[in-house]
């Protein structure tokens, strides 16, 4: 199943390309014109609302496929992977990367046409706090099929990769997220360098965004709070944001931002970035902002942990530690500036996007170099 000319690979499972909804949307926009550039051919699969890439932008070396699915929480990702994946299955691809065990559940339909499969398997989906048992059922069982099904298997954090040879006896490659370098940003909306707290996530209960709600009315009156986030679907944690917003005038949620240099400029000119993550391997959230120098309290965890090393403050998700943590990394200056430099140094060390987007090529030119691993019943 080798292309004319150049190498083949669809992309499945992400919202497309271009996109800046998270973290699989982050690395897609490093990853396409990276391979590119190395001669490949990409197929990405969209959702609705992906801008269209103006005619000619990517050549013939770029392909946008619009794949129809349903727009709600508890379906979209099966939906449109099952679409994307029938259409992969019937076209002329070397190999597939899908993101998202989800989509184990159609490694099958891939594995019938001869399509070589290097999935990522994101996070422990089955213990996000957001999903229903059922839920979290189809995610654990999607898992087992991604164990099974896929020729090779990428994991962004050691522990998480240690979670999948324990529990599947898989042996993922280790491959994290990379951090953008950004060159000196003035301070975003007349935000003061150094001046506020930022919290960058999206609102859903494991990234701590109620426990971070109620920190900040804990704070000194006036310290300046920036919330950058959104659930994507609404409900009651983006409710208690805007009501705090409201409420209190130092406050400002400014919602998702989809311009890369704004939310630099916010991480860089940062007095303290909390991190609130709890699950999800090496968070891509986490990475940039090391990369641009933020000052870091992090929620304490393995994966935290794992990404920052000892250029962190970590605290545990209770509102009163949350608080007392970021009113001391404000109130010294030397130590928020130390905190800033090692997060940087580490990032340059351990997470750049040109070592990301090389491993992943490497995963990709195996899996159609390798004989297909036997599936055992």
């Amino acid at each position: 199943m080798k292309h004319s000319s150049k190498p083949t690979v669809a992309i499945v499972g992400t919202r497309g390309y271009p996109s800046y909804y998270g973290g699989f949307e982050t690395l897609i926009r490093k990853l396409v014109p990276f391979l590119t550039e190395r001669g490949w051919r990409v197929v990405v699969y969209c959702r609705s609302g992906v801008d269209r890439l103006d005619d000619g932008a990517g050549g013939d070396s770029v392909v946008q496929v619009f794949s129809p699915g349903i727009e709600k929480k508890s379906l979209s990702t099966l939906s449109y992977g099952l679409t994307s994946s029938i259409d992969t299955a019937f076209r002329d691809v070397d190999v597939a990367l899908v993101m998202n065990v989800a989509n184990g559940y159609w490694l099958p339909i891939l594995r019938a046409r001869g399509v070589p499969v290097v999935l990522n398997v994101d996070g422990i989906e089955w213990e996000r706090q957001k999903w229903g048992g059922l839920a979290k059922r189809v995610f654990r069982a999607g898992a087992v099929l991604s164990a099974r099904y896929a020729d090779r298997i990428v994991c962004d954090s050691l522990a998480i990769r240690d979670r999948w040879v324990s529990e599947f006896a898989r042996v993922g490659a280790y491959i994290p997220y990379g951090g953008t370098e950004a060159g000196e940003l003035e301070p975003v909306r007349g935000y003061r360098t150094g001046e506020y707290i930022l919290y960058v996530a999206r609102f859903v209960p494991e990234n701590s965004v109620a426990e971070f709600v109620a920190a900040v009315e804990r704070l000194p009156a006036g310290q300046q709070v920036v919330i950058v986030g959104s659930s994507g679907y609404g409900g009651e944690i983006e409710e208690r944001v805007a009501a705090l917003a409201d409420a209190c005038e130092s406050v400002t949620w400014l919602g998702h931002i989809s311009n890369d240099d704004e939310l630099l400029a916010l991480w860089q000119n940062c007095g303290a970035y909390f991190h609130g993550h709890s699950v999800g391997g090496t968070n891509p959230a986490l990475v940039q902002a090391m990369a641009c120098g933020a000052p870091t309290v992090a929620r304490d965890t393995k994966f935290n942990r794992e990404v920052l090393g000892d250029a962190g403050v970590f605290t545990e998700p209770d509102p009163e530690a949350i608080a007392e943590a970021l009113i001391s990394v404000m109130g010294n200056c030397d130590a928020r500036i130390e905190l800033g430099r090692s997060a940087m140094q580490r990032q340059r060390e351990y997470f750049t996007w040109n070592g990301v987007c090389e491993a992943y090529e490497s995963e990709l030119l195996a899996s159609m170099d390798s004989p297909r691993k036997t599936v055992h019943s």
